[in-house]
């Protein structure tokens, strides 16, 4: 029997441990192990580390189970997410990550976050497993299972010293002389006119919530969360307690794991905090998800300071470049709810552009924790699937 190279042994093990979906960014040590994984699993191409916590999270809660391969890098940009929704929350998430910058390192910038890394992880509450050799690739099998069992991230440290000596070449095969056509179209769908602001957000989101049926929500952190919990509060509402910008991301996981319609209720503030997000979905465009964008111009639960969304950009435009096609901007409580039942029914990723005035209700706070509020979503989906 033909002896597998690592980087097919790590695929043998996330195959055993029943992996269904990847979120994947690249980094020079894992290249050829990156054409496996989209060859054997669903794979989501990254744009920002932090938006794979986002997806793999919804896609844990819809039955699925995901992990996510990385360069240690990305690490840096993760702590906050994995500690304000993974832990709070008791959500497992499995992180193979290419660790630079500890051995053979060529690029000097990669040295101080690696060298660190074990005690920045450890200090942080997050487990990790160092895998410095071929010989103990097996314990990726530990590192999944563990986090599964418990309920928690477990970062995988692979050093490059792991594919040392591999006869895989599977990136070299993939190369080719030509370099591929770049082709975009875009459908724009905009919006012409300036849309006074009449409503503000308690209003939108009342709206809304009258018209919800079997929908799944999303709904950003802060006042927003106590708003929707206010107007109408439901097992399968996700209220985040954390993890500001991934919302949309959350969402995205969850339509990509469910058949049922995901509605997310998303601000400016949180969507030009991580504009990255809308660029994954409008590459995946699940049919099955709407974004309403509740743009006041101002962080609301903050203070209600300015965002660049009042007077620089225009989140419709953004979500159409982005590759949505279905968007619409809308100011009145009448034409929303007729719009997010239209967009239920458009069988097309959707995204309405709510136009809203600055002020937020005096809106009592979610009498439960993250982890009662992930444990009551996730039972209300599996009972009602």
């Amino acid at each position: 029997m033909e002896m597998q190279t690592p980087e097919e042994e790590v695929i043998s093990i996330m195959k055993k441990e029943g992996i269904d979906l990847t979120a994947t960014l690249p980094c020079d040590r894992i290249k050829n192990l990156l054409p496996l994984v989209s060859e054997n699993f669903r794979e989501i191409k990254l744009t920002r580390e932090e938006n794979g916590i986002g997806i793999c999270a919804g896609a844990y809660m819809a039955g699925g189970k995901p992990m996510m391969l990385i360069q240690s890098t990305g690490l840096g940009n993760m702590i906050n997410a994995l500690e304000s929704l993974n832990i709070v929350c008791g959500i497992p998430l499995p992180i193979l990550s290419s660790w630079r910058g500890v051995y053979k390192e060529g690029i000097e910038a990669q040295i101080p976050l690696g060298a660190h890394l074990p005690g920045i992880l450890e200090g942080a509450g997050i487990k990790y497993t160092i895998i410095d050799s071929p010989e103990k690739i097996g314990l990726l099998e530990d590192v999944i299972r563990d986090a599964y069992e418990n309920l928690r991230p477990h970062v995988a440290l692979v050093s490059p010293k792991t594919w040392e000596g591999s006869t895989c070449c599977t990136w070299e095969a993939l190369e080719t002389p030509e370099v591929p056509k770049k082709e975009k179209v875009c459908k724009f769908r905009l919006t012409q006119k300036v849309l006074e602001p009449l409503m503000v957000r308690n209003d939108a989101i009342s709206a809304v919530a009258a018209e919800m049926d079997g929908e799944v929500t999303v709904t950003n952190i802060g006042v927003p969360c106590k708003e929707l919990y206010a107007a109408r509060d439901r097992d399968l509402n996700f209220y985040m307690f954390g993890s500001m910008g991934l919302v949309s991301s959350i969402g995205l996981g969850l339509a990509l794991c469910t058949d049922r319609q995901v509605a997310v209720f998303d601000g400016d503030g949180s969507i030009l905090m991580n504009p990255n997000a809308l660029l994954e979905i409008g590459r995946e465009a699940p049919a099955n998800l709407t974004i309403i964008a509740l743009d006041n111009g101002a962080y609301g639960s903050t203070g209600s300071q300015e965002t660049c969304a009042l007077r620089y950009i225009d989140l419709e435009i953004l979500a159409n470049a982005c590759g949505i096609p279905n968007t619409h901007k809308v100011n009145t409580e009448e034409e929303l709810a007729y719009l997010y039942k239209d967009s239920l029914s458009a069988r097309q990723t959707s995204f309405l552009h709510v136009i809203l005035k600055p002020g937020n209700t005096k809106a009592q706070n979610i009498p439960f924790s993250p982890e009662e509020i992930t444990k009551r979503f996730m039972e209300a989906l599996r009972n009602e699937s």
